[in-house]
C-alpha cells in the first residue's frame, strides 16, 4: 500500500466523539484519502459499529488503540480487530516482544483461516507528546532516539510491519530497521496551515522526503471549510506535479 499513490498514503484522523459526524466527513473525503483513524475517543463512544460502518462505506480504517495488555488477552483483541476488517491496527512496543510476538502469530493464523489479507500491525515506539524529561520521570534513562530505535527493532522482530515515529526518527528507524520497515508519521501541517507562532512544523512533503511511508493529519482536514478541496492541497504537497 505505501509504495502506491500519495491518496494510499495518506491517514485522516477521525477524531470525533460522535460517529455520525465522523461518518460524515469520511463520506466527503472518501476518495482522497487511503484510510480513516479511527482512535480512542471515537471507539469509546460507538466502538466497532463506526468500524464496520466506515468498512460498508468502503473506506480502510487505521484502528488506532495502541493495545497493551498481558500477550493472551492483546492476541485475542487484536484477532477481533482483524475480523473487522481493518487496515492497519497498532501495538505499545513497551508491552515487550513476547506480547507482540504473539499478537503477529494469532492475526496471522486467522487471517490465513479466514482467507482475508492481514492488517497492517504497527509498535508505537515512545509517545510523541513525551520529551526525554517525561521519559526520565517513567525510568527511561536513554536518550530518545535511542529509545525509538530499540522499540523499532523490537517490533520488527517480533513480525511487526512498521512502527508509529515522527519525522525526526524516521531515518534512524530506517538505518535500524531497513527500509522496507513501514513508519507511520503522525503531527504533520500542511504549508497552508503554518502559523506564525508555530514551532517545528513538518509538511507533508518534508516527510515524505525523509522516509515517512503513511503520513497522519487531522484537524487541517477535518476543521476545513472545504474538506475535499483541503485534502487535494495536502495530496498535491505529498506528490507534487513534475515540471516539463
Amino acid at each position: 500500500m505505501h509504495k502506491g499513490m500519495a491518496k494510499d498514503r495518506l491517514i485522516v484522523a477521525l477524531d470525533y466523539s460522535r460517529k455520525v459526524e465522523a461518518l460524515s466527513v469520511a463520506g466527503e473525503i472518501k476518495d482522497h484519502v487511503g484510510l480513516f483513524k479511527v482512535g480512542l475517543q471515537l471507539f469509546s463512544s460507538d466502538g466497532a459499529d463506526v468500524v464496520r460502518t466506515l468498512r460498508k462505506e468502503g473506506a480502510n480504517v487505521f484502528l488506532d488503540l495502541k493495545l497493551h495488555d498481558i500477550p493472551n488477552t492483546v492476541s485475542n483483541a487484536a484477532v477481533v480487530a482483524a475480523g473487522l476488517g481493518v487496515s492497519m491496527m497498532n501495538f505499545h512496543c513497551l508491552g515487550g516482544k513476547k506480547m507482540l510476538d504473539s499478537a503477529v502469530k494469532e492475526v496471522s493464523d486467522y487471517c490465513a483461516k479466514n482467507s482475508m489479507k492481514k492488517p497492517l500491525l504497527i509498535g508505537v515506539t515512545i509517545l510523541t507528546s513525551m520529551a526525554e524529561s517525561d521519559m526520565r520521570e517513567v525510568g527511561i534513562a536513554s536518550s530518545l532516539i535511542d529509545e525509538v530505535r530499540r522499540l523499532a527493532a523490537v517490533a520488527r522482530e517480533a513480525g511487526m510491519d512498521g512502527v508509529v515515529a515522527s519525522v525526526h526518527e524516521i531515518e534512524a528507524v530506517k538505518r535500524e530497521c531497513g527500509n522496507d520497515f513501514l513508519v507511520v508519521t503522525p503531527g504533520i501541517r500542511p504549508l497552508w496551515s503554518r502559523k506564525d507562532d508555530q514551532e517545528r512544523v513538518t509538511t507533508p512533503s518534508e516527510a515524505i522526503k525523509r522516509g515517512a511511508d503513511f503520513i497522519v493529519i487531522g484537524r487541517p482536514i477535518t476543521l476545513a471549510p472545504d474538506k475535499r478541496k483541503a485534502a487535494q492541497e495536502i495530496l498535491s504537497e505529498m506528490e507534487p506535479p513534475v515540471c516539463s
